[in-house]
């Protein structure tokens, strides 16, 4: 008798078993999809791409990667008896950072003057202007392997300083630089960019490119006057 108690008793916990674990299986399911829409909806969800920004640390990292890039390409007066010295003998960090802090401000004071910062459309478009008028593709191609060819990171370090200086030759904009002494380290732009293709000029030099404008924070700019007439005029 005790052991047909026992073995109904072992029935009955074995059902009790398998039914607990359906009800909880059927509960996770439900679970899940609930689950993922509240991560959908939920702002703190992992940033996207769109969201993307650069610490002013990472803005230095990639400055010098573009110097390095510059000071490859500076040719060394044959008349100098001293070998070419290395990058850093000739720039130090506090002036990389010091040309970062400055391409910032820059932005900041259109930002101020424009009542809005610049746009990724602008940005895009600049490095399209780029891409297509480069008299010296090579030396491009290597400023944007330098960069990752990530177009967002070429967007921020490379065309930003070029375009903020081209449009802040404007004497209005100007005085508003004057007054503009903070600035956002961060500068949060990070929509879809598009990595250009870059033309390869025939026929030599072509006017109205990018060369002279995109020296700035290079380590020095003279070497490039003697390459296809390449001085800012």
């Amino acid at each position: 008798m005790k052991r047909k108690l026992s073995t109904k008793l072992d029935f009955f916990n074995l059902r009790a078993l398998i039914g607990l674990l359906l009800c909880a299986a059927t509960v996770y399911f439900i679970l899940i999809p609930i689950r993922s829409g509240l991560a959908f909806l939920n702002p703190r969800a992992p940033a996207t791409a769109s969201q993307r920004t650069l610490r002013f640390e990472e803005r230095v990292f990639y400055q010098r990667a573009i110097e390095e890039v510059y000071w490859r390409h500076r040719i060394w007066p044959k008349e100098r008896s001293d070998l070419k010295p290395s990058l850093d003998a000739v720039i130090s960090q506090a002036q990389i950072e010091k040309k970062v802090r400055n391409y910032l401000r820059n932005s900041q004071a259109l930002a101020d003057y424009s009542q809005r910062p610049l746009t990724t459309e602008q940005l895009q478009a600049e490095m399209d202007r780029m891409a297509q008028n480069t008299r010296q593709p090579e030396v491009l191609q290597e400023l944007f392997e330098a960069l990752g060819n990530d177009p967002f990171v070429i967007a921020e370090c490379l065309a930003r300083p070029i375009l903020a200086e081209r449009l802040l030759a404007h004497p209005a904009v100007e005085r508003v630089k004057q007054q503009s002494r903070t600035f956002d380290q961060t500068v949060a732009v990070g929509v879809d960019y598009t990595l250009p293709a870059i033309s390869d000029p025939s026929g030599g030099c072509i006017g109205d490119t990018w060369t002279p404008t995109n020296l700035t924070g290079a380590p020095d700019a003279e070497f490039l006057t003697r390459q296809c007439g390449l001085a800012a005029k």
